[in-house]
């Protein structure tokens, strides 16, 4: 395969990295928050609140997790509007109101009435929150990323690109902590009742986050750099950023976004069903697999940053590999140990699940950024990352339950799970290596200078 023109880029990083790098780091984190507590609320909470009572209890939980998978159908709209956006005008505007969208709508789930309140608008409401929130998200991971790995010298984009990564095991962390403290301070009734709103509410945060990037950061330097030269050489850049990659580089997208279905897949599946299928299948307490969860995603955090840097030496293909093999090896011991109940286990299942999911997802930012060309790089990334997010972590809780409804038994899940690692192992295995590119520009940026 022919390696993707990417864009100009500064041969160190720009001044304040450690500070933009934290910037990506909170965006993500807080707005993965906001994604999550859907999440979790949607295995715990809706089914009883925002369908009718007369539906079946599997029927209103593939109901619930139905309004989840609208997020992920929003994503791919988000990314090619976003994207859209920050090629042309901008990573920092970009990503300051897909912030600022992400609050709004998170608090707007807060202030939801009930089904019992306003019957069948409840859930079209809640759909349409839902599907806002999956444009926000869709549009923000590219500006998060972006904002770290545009600045940072060419040999640490996999490292400083790893803090947007590290959103995810943050905003799990948090969205479980917040609804495990709810729960441990009201009772059952009163947290069905209103305290399972708290959360959202508190969601405003991200109101002020997008105010901060808006108005105290500065944008890229590698957006800065491709300005430059356009004013330079007196280019002047026309029609769609997203339209050029689907033009060019429709090989590229197509990977990229099959290498990102085994990270994102899995991790739902262990997140999200998991909440579900413990608390409904196995009859364990909520409490437990929240703790579970918590404790996978802290311990198995560190393992974002340093696989990333160890991509910024050895390549970015043969990590992630071996993250893809290892996964797919552990997908059915995860089922195997949560079926005992034991909560020492379910810890167990968590760490190994979401350790392995991290060796792949910790470099993934870099990775995909690294294939486009400055000019489409928002557009090329966010797209390809949201495609993929699409096609499995959208539907991994809906196809989980229907598989364990048709087989009754939850090794047919983990054979999905062993399905999506093999189609990311198999996408990156043709993709070009990208981590030691050095003259990333456009061909055409090229011959003009």
């Amino acid at each position: 395969m022919t390696a993707v023109a990417a864009g100009a880029r500064p041969a160190t990083a720009a001044p304040g990295i450690a500070r933009l790098a934290l910037t990506s780091l909170a965006a993500s984190s807080i707005e993965w928050y906001d994604f999550f507590i859907y999440g979790t609320a949607a295995a715990l909470v809706f089914p009883k609140l925002f369908f009718a009572a007369s539906l079946p209890p599997a029927v209103a939980q593939l109901a619930a997790f139905s309004t989840f998978a609208v997020g992920f159908i929003a994503r791919p709209v988000g990314g090619i509007v976003f994207g859209h956006f920050g090629d042309i005008v901008g990573r920092k505007r970009a990503l300051a109101t897909a912030l600022l969208m992400m609050g709004l709508a998170t608090t707007g789930v807060g202030l939801m009435p009930s089904y019992a309140t306003i019957g069948v608008a409840a859930p079209i409401i809640l759909i349409v929150l839902r599907f806002l929130q999956g444009l926000a998200v869709g549009g923000q991971w590219g500006g998060a990323a972006l904002i770290a790995i545009e600045n940072a010298p060419a040999h640490r984009k996999g490292f400083f690109g790893s803090f947007a990564q590290m959103g995810v095991p943050a905003g799990v962390v948090s969205a479980n902590l917040i609804f495990l403290i709810m729960g441990s301070i009201v009772a059952p009734e009163a947290f069905a009742a209103w305290a399972w709103r708290i959360p959202f509410l508190l969601s405003i945060a991200l109101v002020g986050l997008g105010l901060y990037v808006q108005l105290r950061l500065e944008d890229t330097a590698e957006f800065k750099a491709l300005q430059a030269e356009a004013e330079k050489t007196k280019v002047k850049r026309t029609g769609s950023p997203v339209l050029t990659v689907l033009a060019r580089h429709p090989k590229e997208l197509l990977l990229a976004a099959g290498s990102f279905v085994a990270a994102n897949g899995t991790f739902y599946v262990m997140i999200t069903y998991a909440v579900a299928y413990t608390t409904g299948t196995l009859h364990l307490p909520k409490t437990s697999i929240l703790w579970a969860v918590m404790l996978g995603s802290i311990i198995s955090a560190p393992i974002l940053p340093l696989t990333a840097a160890l991509s910024d030496r050895f390549g970015r293909k043969g990590v992630f590999l071996a993250g893809a093999a290892l996964e797919l090896a552990w997908a059915f011991p995860f089922f195997l140990l949560l079926n005992t109940g034991s909560f020492a286990a379910m810890v167990l299942a968590l760490v190994g699940g979401l350790g392995f999911n991290s060796v792949m997802y910790g470099l993934q930012a870099a990775m995909m950024t690294e294939m486009f060309s400055t000019e489409f790089r928002y557009s090329g990334a966010s797209l390809s990352y949201q495609i993929g997010a699409i096609c499995a972590g959208g539907f991994a809780p809906i196809i989980s339950t229907a598989l364990f409804a048709r087989y009754h038994t939850a090794m047919a899940i983990s054979a999905y799970m062993a399905g999506l690692c093999a189609i990311s192992f198999f996408s990156v295995l043709f993709l070009a290596e990208t981590h030691k590119r050095e003259d990333r520009r456009p061909a055409e940026a090229k011959a003009a200078a």
